[in-house]
């Protein structure tokens, strides 16, 4: 169950619009307290620092997830996420994912050619490679997560609207849906803050209630900051709170200190 909170996390938050400020830069930096109530179950850290890919400077993303405490013994994750995307048009040109997520582990790289929409995936676990389709605009599970927070859409949606893209996780293409919900003042660490509420499509089965089961709160300002995720699980619920952050690319906006 830490696995999808952490895997939440890397999904969520809302192309690149050369007329509109971006929501983050090099140096930004969250950490999220995963947890039920107030016992703490891992924590997730997202980071922005500058990489080198086809000669150009592009952005490099980490996403990190990990178990904690007395969850580590029954449930132990240590995952790895990592993009390369490009600081213009925000397409990904490669993705890392190196996970342990209880035991199920994955080792893989994959390398995007967005002229000709295919993906190499080299799976080092299975010492395999495989090249896929893929349809325009394909991201990947990280570069997602930075590519909607500066969607041009994203602050005109109507109650029950939503923005989808494709994205490429699994060795697949997969539809991925954030439907807008409204707007309320959350009461976190940081003072009472303005955010949009979203919950992403997802599928329903073994572990999550229903397809809209997550429930996302964005910060209603140019940052696009996540603060918190609910998941309603098949058993009771699991939360993850925005701890620390630094290195916001705009200002933060909080009604109340």
């Amino acid at each position: 169950m830490k696995k999808i909170i952490i895997l939440a996390l890397l999904f969520l938050t809302v192309s690149f619009d050369s007329q509109r400020q971006s929501a983050y830069d090099v140096g930004e930096w969250f950490k999220f307290r995963i947890h039920y109530g107030l016992v703490t179950a891992g924590y997730a850290t997202l980071e922005v620092k500058e990489g080198v890919k086809n000669n150009k400077k592009v952005y490099h993303a980490i996403g990190r997830g990990y178990t904690t405490g007395m969850s580590k013994w029954f449930f132990k994750v240590e995952d790895n996420y990592e993009s390369y995307f490009d600081k213009v048009t925000g397409k990904p040109y490669q993705y890392v994912r190196k996970i342990d997520e209880g035991g199920y582990t994955k080792d893989q790289e994959g390398f995007f050619n967005q002229d000709k929409n295919t993906i190499l995936v080299k799976d080092y676990k299975n010492d395999t490679n495989k090249t896929f389709a893929t349809p325009e605009n394909i991201q990947d599970i990280v570069s997602t997560f930075y590519y909607l927070r500066n969607h041009p859409n994203v602050d005109k949606l109507k109650v029950g609207e939503s923005i989808a893209i494709d994205m490429f996780f699994d060795d697949e293409t997969t539809k991925f849906k954030l439907k807008f919900i409204g707007r309320e003042d959350l009461d976190t660490d940081f003072g009472v803050v303005p955010c949009m509420i979203f919950r992403p499509l997802v599928q329903s089965g073994r572990v999550f209630k229903e397809q809209e089961s997550l429930t996302v709160w964005i910060s209603d300002d140019d940052n696009k900051l996540p603060l918190r995720i609910k998941a309603s699980l098949a058993v009771g619920s699991i939360k993850a709170d925005l701890e620390s952050f630094k290195g916001l690319a705009n200002p933060f906006t909080i009604k109340v200190e």
